[in-house]
């Protein structure tokens, strides 16, 4: 029997992960890891992060709704360094705001400003990134950094980090990390199983 780790969608339901090998809770403490675990996406279990079957209750859908954001690879041109942002992919964690605000900020045009900080800065960044939005390079040549992590860590408010899994289906965006990817779990995402960010938009929390 294979012990690869795997993260499966049930229809209108949770999402399935088998062979976990780590995972951190909105707290960042470890999670206990059992063979096979439910985890809730529709945003209304009383026991988040796991289901608890309130899905069925509140008729969650697997799909549907419009992804937010466009599908596009969009390329900031630095002297030392080219970074690439698909606003599809983008789950608004503001880890690149958090990390490095003289480089990444909404506050300036354009948003990033590669020369405004070190490679190893924005290297630092495209790591930290959890849904390989950002990455090093253009369009026909991204390069997706890995800063080490819990194979899932659940972001308070926010949705799913996967890290290290193959995700439950191909994620059909430009320019997309098979390999690092955030999956929605306040079941209001327009592009589920991924998450679009629509949690921040409509200021879904912990507590529903």
């Amino acid at each position: 029997m294979s012990d690869t780790t795997t993260i499966e969608e049930r229809e209108n339901g949770p999402l399935i992960v088998k062979y976990l090998h780590s995972m951190r809770d909105a707290s960042g403490a470890d999670v206990e890891i059992k063979q096979v675990m439910a985890l809730c996406r529709c945003g209304h279990s009383s026991n988040k992060p796991f289901c608890d079957g309130t899905h069925a209750k509140v008729g969650f859908e697997s799909h549907g709704g419009t992804p937010a954001g466009p599908d596009k690879i969009i390329g900031y041109r630095g002297e030392a360094v080219t970074v690439s942002f698909n606003p599809r992919l983008c789950s608004h964690a503001a880890e690149c705001g958090r990390l490095a605000s003289n480089i990444f900020s909404p506050s300036q045009k354009p948003w990033v400003q590669p020369d405004n900080g070190t490679v190893d800065e924005v290297r630092a960044v495209v790591s930290a990134c959890p849904s390989g939005a950002l990455a090093i390079g253009d369009d026909e040549n991204r390069e997706h950094l890995h800063a080490k992590r819990a194979q899932i860590e659940v972001q308070k408010d926010g949705p799913y980090w996967v890290l290290g899994i193959a995700p439950p289906e191909a994620l059909n965006a430009k320019g997309a990390c098979q390999e690092k990817f955030v999956l929605c779990r306040c079941g209001k995402s327009g592009n589920k199983p991924f998450c679009d960010g629509t949690h921040r938009d409509e200021g879904w929390s912990d507590a529903e």
